[in-house]
């Protein structure tokens, strides 16, 4: 039976969620979770400041002996620019990590070589292999599964603690926020460090074994956070981060230039949530994004609506870019149709490490070990 749709009356969440509640008021889950959680990790502005002071002395004191005091991902984009930007004012002395998964825009890169010269750090970048990475990308197409980004998002995060242990730093600082980030269905997202789950799906789709590919299975994980005790700060919880403003600051300050929509400084990234996910999944990732803004009151619902109405792509430069995709994917355009008409799966159709027992039984027995 189809369920009748609707629209959060506060935001502009829909049922393109399948999980999604509503209120007697029409207020959806999203929005009331919001709101929990702001109750929850309310502080006034003394205390944030108070305690964004107290970490930074801290990771300063922690990272006295080495070359750096904490590790920054780098993209381009304006949440890590702009921590880039907090971190480096702050007196820190951050190692910045990029990763090439061989869809940076010429805008990111330029941005990135802007950022880093600027403010005078060092760049760390990974290049990843691209014939692997093709490959498994290719896997994740035929897998049928919503979230493909799952790969980059997890090599990233190998990555940074990768360089964190190799340097002896305590510290992996995060451009991630409840400001502008809060709000995502988990129906839309596959778990970002479910190695097992990778695996299985390239072992059934892919042409080649996953060798050079960074990877932080959950035994790494915890070893990294509860045997190194390396930390994530996501500072820009503790500051006014105002998306806005902070834009108009790396503008004027770095010469940043913006690319668009939200996660836009990859090529792949835009075709995946431009075209991908709202043609094949029906799910439009603007909604989560404005939903958010909406939620810690940086527009209005108004403006929301308005935003949606607008096309993600016109259709000249869709078809470009459809082109592209295609030709560096190495595929066929009825190869690419194929895979767009594909039956949709969930991840955890896969071997993953949420039906595995070893799994809670490890993870048991780290938080034990914390005394968690």
């Amino acid at each position: 039976m189809t369920r009748p749709y609707q629209i959060c009356s506060r935001c502009v969440m829909d049922t393109s969620d399948p999980d999604i509640d509503f209120d007697n008021d029409g207020v959806c889950t999203h929005c009331r979770s919001y709101g929990r959680m702001i109750r929850d990790i309310h502080m006034s502005e003394n205390e944030r400041k108070l305690l964004l002071q107290k970490t930074v002395e801290k990771i300063k004191r922690q990272g006295s002996s080495c070359q750096y005091d904490c590790v920054i991902g780098l993209s381009g984009g304006v949440d890590s620019t702009y921590t880039a930007y907090l971190v480096k004012n702050m007196g820190m002395r951050p190692l910045a990590v990029h990763l090439d998964n061989g869809w940076d825009t010429e805008i990111a890169v330029s941005n990135i070589e802007k950022t880093v010269k600027r403010l005078n750090i060092d760049l760390y970048t990974h290049v990843i292999d691209w014939t692997e990475f093709r490959d498994m990308q290719l896997s994740y197409f035929k897998a049928s599964v919503a979230d493909i980004e799952v790969l980059t998002d997890h090599a990233i995060w190998a990555v940074l603690y990768r360089q964190a242990a190799r340097h002896g730093i305590k510290y992996i600082i995060n451009g991630a926020n409840v400001t502008s980030e809060f709000i995502l269905p988990l129906s839309w997202i596959s778990d970002k460090n479910d190695l097992r789950n990778i695996k299985a799906i390239q072992q059934r789709f892919g042409t080649q074994k996953i060798k050079t590919f960074p990877t932080l299975g959950f035994l790494k994980l915890n070893c990294y956070k509860y045997i190194q005790n390396i930390k994530v700060f996501m500072i820009l919880d503790y500051v006014d981060y105002i998306k806005k403003d902070a834009i108009k600051i790396i503008e004027n300050e770095l010469d940043w230039r913006n690319y668009g929509g939200k996660h836009h400084e990859s090529f792949f990234t835009k075709f995946f949530q431009a075209y991908i996910l709202p043609e094949k999944f029906k799910i439009d990732k603007r909604r989560a994004h404005l939903s958010t803004l909406i939620c810690s009151k940086q527009i209005t619902r108004e403006a929301a609506l308005d935003e949606l109405k607008k096309a993600s792509y016109n259709s000249e430069e869709l078809k470009e870019d459809t082109d592209y995709i295609i030709k560096k994917l190495g595929i066929t355009g009825n190869e690419f149709n194929e895979i767009m008409k594909m039956p949709l799966k969930k991840y955890t159709d896969y071997p993953s490490y949420h039906n595995n027992i070893s799994y809670i039984m490890c993870r048991f027995l780290f938080r034990k070990l914390k005394g968690i």
